[in-house]
């Protein structure tokens, strides 16, 4: 299959090139970046020295099968408007554009673990917000059987790569080395993804979600400790039920350990611990916001649509040190 990416000089873009260029069923044709137009890719990202010998390129052409749009928040639906691509062509946007079904567009959300026959079935993809894939990851075996009885309660923390790759006050290394603060209280533009599919697995969903975003003296990962009330179940009852409703989701593990974040940084996995506690249930998920939480996601529903098996690709091994 023939693949471009626009908006390829960012993290997101970076992270689809390293994916897709040992992608066994994949040939990347065009990268586009306005801004790097006629370089090198290798002079962005210097790391595929030896695997990618293209240079970026100001317009779309149409030798692609599949486009991957990294170009950043509001930009997406301007670029398919000017370029006006066919409805045969596969357009995967990682942006947070296309993300809500509200009837105005033709997006599926891209979470497979939430609608995989839906996604194998579409030709555009809205793939999902790292913290909300985390989050969500954790809730929707619960909101699947109807044991969402209270109000939801996220702790999660963040890598800088998170922010994208524009450096800001808050991502430039003398401030966030050695350093960790709270953002978005509460406010968070993921926090209607995480709703919307509460809501869709279990219709009697009408509780809050407070989110508490930190950002995190690393580069990429994240962890989120996510509580909320007990509805009498037991240890057995919610291993049975985490263990069946992700026994054909290949990228999703539910383990008895305690989790760290470099267990799946570099990875498309997510990993899930689920504990009882006196009258709470508490969920600590954990994946790599660039791959599971972006361009590993973005692959693994290009799989799906395409009928390959879903972990071609995306059999990485994280890092231990």
């Amino acid at each position: 299959m023939k693949v471009a990416i626009a908006g390829g000089a960012g993290y997101t873009g970076g992270e689809l090139l390293r994916l897709l260029v040992h992608h066994p069923e994949i040939q990347i044709t065009q990268v586009l970046s306005n801004s790097q137009a006629g370089k090198p890719v290798t002079d962005i990202h210097p790391d595929l020295l030896g695997s990618l010998d293209i240079e970026f390129s100001p317009e779309l052409t149409e030798n692609f099968d599949c486009i991957f749009l990294c170009m950043g928040h509001g930009r997406s639906g301007k670029f398919l408007q000017e370029i006006n691509i066919s409805s045969d062509k596969i357009v995967i946007d990682l942006s947070n554009e296309f993300r809500f079904e509200d009837g105005k567009h033709s997006f599926t959300y891209g979470l497979p673990e939430w609608q995989k026959d839906k996604i194998a079935n579409s030709t555009n993809i809205a793939n999902p917000g790292c913290f909300a894939t985390t989050i969500q990851l954790g809730l929707l075996p619960l909101a699947s059987s109807n044991l969402i009885r209270s109000d939801i309660h996220v702790t999660a923390i963040t890598g800088s790569t998170g922010a994208g790759q524009s450096l800001s006050p808050t991502s430039h290394f003398s401030w966030r080395n050695n350093n960790v603060s709270i953002y978005k209280l509460f406010t968070h533009q993921h926090i209607p993804e995480i709703q919307q599919s509460a809501k869709a697995l279990q219709n009697t969903f009408d509780k809050e979600i407070y989110m508490v975003p930190v950002r995190g003296n690393f580069s990429r990962g994240i962890l989120a400790s996510i509580y909320l009330d007990n509805n009498h179940l037991d240890k057995k009852d919610v291993n049975d039920l985490y263990s069946e409703y992700y026994s054909n989701h290949p990228f999703v593990k539910v383990t008895s350990n305690n989790l760290d974040v470099k267990q799946v940084v570099n990875t498309n996995f997510c990993f899930l611990k689920i504990e009882l506690i006196k009258d709470k249930i508490h969920i600590t998920s954990i994946l790599d916001n660039l791959i599971k939480g972006a361009s590993g996601q973005a692959v693994q529903n290009l799989n799906i649509i395409a009928g390959w098996p879903e972990e071609t690709g995306l059999l990485l091994k994280a890092s231990a040190f």
